[in-house]
């Protein structure tokens, strides 16, 4: 007869293995968007300011 618990737990393991992997790759992903969302708008203030301060001098 087959052993349906083992079975189930294997299934529930790897499942939940799965799970954890995509929610931190997730996360992952997000703090790359961060990162870069931050870099972006820093160079844009940047760019900004170049630009004011070339049109005072």
């Amino acid at each position: 007869m087959a052993d349906y618990k083992q079975m189930y737990l294997t299934l529930l393991d790897a499942t939940e293995k799965a799970i954890n992997e995509l929610v931190s790759a997730q996360r992952a992903c997000e703090e790359l968007y961060i990162l870069s969302t931050e870099e972006e708008e820093k160079a844009e203030k940047e760019k900004n300011i170049k630009l004011v301060q070339n049109k005072t001098q």
